[in-house]
């Protein structure tokens, strides 16, 4: 039987149209008595990506949609995977040997631990997960997480929750508040294996307005941030968004990367029919993200709050209380987009009621004639057979969209994220996260000899320095790491019309993903260049972000013997600070070169000329206009014999 046939079976009655907050299960009266507030919004809007033969969708609704099929035009959304959820840098494909000894900060759900702790599940074991594989890695763990009284009213106060993660993780877990105490606790227990865990964010209102200070105080002390509560990707917080500007590595822990698998699958739909099906209240609010999904489904199956928007749209007739005014716009939108495509609608066949005077007593009506004094609770007995019928034909099944107030097996929990990313916005929590590079360089196909030495320049511009330098120097590969997609496709044409061999531009975030490019390639590198990069004065936390410890770290660690880093710079304080990490997080294996013939660079450790004879153009404007530029040349020592 199918999971999602398995989820119908378990979960159906109160989660497949679940109109009301904190059903559980369709098992008694006493519990539908509790759900006499039918037009609030849902606690549930379920829609899952189903597949299944177009014969086996006989439901009986289907007929009053007059729908056409037309060729599919709509390509709205392409290219979300690239914009909206980029590749990041995971716990999974972090170097594990780097989290050794360093502090790491872990964003998670503690709602999901709260919520599960008697009954196990996979969601709830990813985060442990998370949690234990940092812990053996042997990091320093700080957990900080917001929690309501509405997970558990008994786990209201910081120790309360320490002693439950105790209980889950089989591991101390030290409550401890934020500013000193946290501070005295990374200072004294420097050395043990206990967990912190932080006081609950929620109380802080400069959590919610991602202030810049509140990040820096919640991430003192802290090398590694380590997102894992992925459904929280849609709001821009301090513990999510700023916190990243003071952490030398950013990433995304086991549950974070699950999340963001389940959304990727979104994306690719290549399994069809393609259905979806939709529920919950607030039809307006999803307008674009259902306007996205009528581009590439083949059909809908309407439940909840949701199907009575539809069914007023088609003109049956639906109690005017279950009809929401601002939605009647988005609701014939909808259809009109569905009739152009061929997208079949489906719509429930009855609903089980509650009588209004007296809630005990239900019964069934069929969906276009509820009698005056009943409110729909349910979906009936012969819509949930129905469907339950066609999923039990299913070849193939899988999860599309869920939102709830529980976790359900391989359904995503928290559908504000889903809607979100459907109407084409920005989770800030993912996108604060650190780049990773998502393929692997074959360089026998980009270099002609790749056993030259190979000299990388991070942040290449318009490659005009790495084009002069690649002329002058056959005998070395160059390679431009370059975040400006257009620039870097410039370049790369460049490399193809002149036919050079030699030289290579890659379209990355360098300060994540130098690390994970450079170390494949089979020869030395030989030379890294920053020059000139850009600070922004007006956003103090993101002015030298580019420069930045896990950069440092891997240049020093990646350089050959004998190797150089040459910096510059037209801004002495961006010269200065560039100077400052590498001589701080370069572990002892760089150290300065000086002009020995110009006695005022010996002084302040400044080169009076660029070392290669080459000037990049920003470079060369600057010295037209007089200004002086501020370089330095770093020297990787060989090791002792």
């Amino acid at each position: 039987m199918s999971r999602v046939l398995d989820f119908f079976l378990e979960y159906s009655l109160p989660r497949i149209s679940d109109f009301h907050n904190g059903c559980t299960r369709f098992q008694d009266l006493q519990q539908i008595s509790s759900r006499s507030s039918y037009g609030k919004p849902s606690a549930v809007q379920s829609c899952k990506r189903v597949q299944f033969s177009l014969e086996a969708l006989n439901l009986e609704v289907a007929d009053h949609a007059d729908l056409h099929s037309l060729p599919d035009e709509a390509e709205a959304c392409d290219g979300r995977d690239s914009d909206i959820l980029p590749h990041v840098q995971t716990l999974r494909n972090f170097p594990e040997e780097e989290l050794m000894g360093k502090v790491v900060m872990v964003r998670l759900d503690l709602t999901i631990l709260l919520r599960e702790q008697k009954k196990k599940h996979s969601s709830a074991a990813r985060v442990i997960s998370t949690i234990k594989y940092l812990h053996n890695a042997g990091a320093k763990l700080v957990l900080i997480s917001s929690w309501s009284p509405k997970a558990d009213s008994q786990l209201l106060k910081l120790e309360r929750v320490a002693e439950f993660l105790s209980s889950e993780l089989e591991l101390k877990v030290i409550p401890v508040e934020l500013g000193s105490g946290l501070e005295q606790s990374l200072m004294e227990d420097g050395h043990n294996s206990d967990i912190l865990l932080l006081e609950n964010l929620s109380q802080f209102k400069q959590e919610q307005a991602n202030c810049s200070e509140f990040a820096r105080r919640l991430s003192s002390g802290v090398d590694i941030f380590v997102n894992d509560a992925f459904f929280q990707s849609h709001k821009i917080l301090a513990s999510n968004v700023g916190i990243t500007s003071f952490c030398y590595s950013s990433i995304a822990g086991f549950h974070f990367d699950e999340g963001m698998s389940q959304l990727k699958k979104i994306i690719k739909m290549n399994k069809w029919p393609y259905y979806a099906i939709i529920g919950g209240a607030n039809l307006a609010g999803k307008a674009a993200a259902l306007q996205f999904l009528a581009s590439r489904c083949d059909g809908f199956i309407f439940v909840g709050d949701a199907a009575f928007q539809i069914m007023h749209a088609f003109g049956l007739p639906v109690p005017m209380e279950l009809v929401e005014q601002e939605s009647l716009e988005a609701a014939d939108m909808l259809l009109e987009a569905a009739k152009a495509r061929g997208v079949k609608i489906v719509l429930p066949k009855d609903f089980w009621c509650v009588n209004d005077h007296y809630p005990l007593q239900m019964k069934t009506f069929p969906a276009n004639h509820i009698m005056d004094g009943w409110k729909p609770v349910d979906v009936g007995p012969n819509t949930l057979e129905e469907m339950i019928s066609v999923l039990s034909r299913c070849k193939a099944c899988e999860t599309f969209v869920g939102k709830s107030s529980y976790v359900m097996a391989d359904l995503i929990e928290n559908a504000s994220i889903v809607w979100e990313f459907l109407k084409g916005r920005k989770l800030h929590g993912l996108l604060a996260l650190d780049r990773a590079y998502p393929f692997e360089l074959n360089w026998d196909a980009i270099y002609a000899n790749t056993t030259l030495p190979l000299v990388v320049d991070v942040g290449s511009g318009n490659g005009l320095f790495l084009f002069r330098m690649a002329k002058m120097r056959k005998d070395w590969n160059f390679l431009g790491m370059e975040n400006n997609e257009k620039l870097v496709s410039r370049c790369l044409d460049h490399v193809s019309q002149s036919g050079m061999t030699n030289g290579y531009f890659i379209a990355t975030n360098a300060t994540s993903t130098f690390q994970s490019i450079v170390s494949s390639y089979p020869g030395d590198l030989v030379l890294v260049s920053i020059q000139c990069p850009n600070p922004d004065f007006n956003k103090t936390e993101y002015r030298w972000r580019m420069v930045r410890r896990s950069l440092v770290e891997a240049i020093a660690d990646l350089l050959a013997s004998d190797g150089k880093v040459f910096l510059q710079s037209d801004v002495k304080e961006v010269a200065v600070r560039m100077k400052e990490e590498f001589m701080k997080y370069g572990k002892g294996k760089l150290t300065v070169v000086h002009d020995l013939e110009d006695s005022t660079s010996h002084q302040d450790r400044w080169l009076k000329e660029n070392p290669f004879g080459i000037r990049s153009d920003w470079e060369q404007h600057v010295i037209d206009r007089g200004a002086p530029m501020y370089r330095l040349l770093l020297l990787k020592s060989s090791p002792s014999g």
